[in-house]
């Protein structure tokens, strides 16, 4: 079962999902419609993003929100989106 972290700094939110295992491409797509404005999470919080990098390796993805200028991501609202993402793929 996969689980995450979340770290949050001024500008930015980081994200590590670990243990995604067999379910690891349908995470990286999901986050790639969030990457191409076609985010379904429940949250506002993509308007205030200035961009996403996704990477994976090996049984883990690695996310980094970067917001955009005077605006700042709310890791709650984040961990709102996590949870409908990893209860949705499990």
């Amino acid at each position: 079962m996969a689980g995450y972290r979340i770290r949050a700094d001024k500008t930015a939110v980081l994200i590590e999902l670990t243990d995604v295992g067999v379910k690891k491409e349908q995470f990286l797509e999901t986050f790639g419609e969030c990457q191409a404005g076609r985010c379904a999470c429940p949250t506002d919080e993509y308007g205030k993003l200035a961009s996403m990098e996704v990477t994976g390796a090996g049984d883990s993805i690695r996310v980094r929100l970067e917001a955009k200028p005077g605006e700042k991501l709310d890791a709650a609202q984040i961990e709102t989106c996590l949870e409908y993402t990893t209860t949705k793929l499990q």
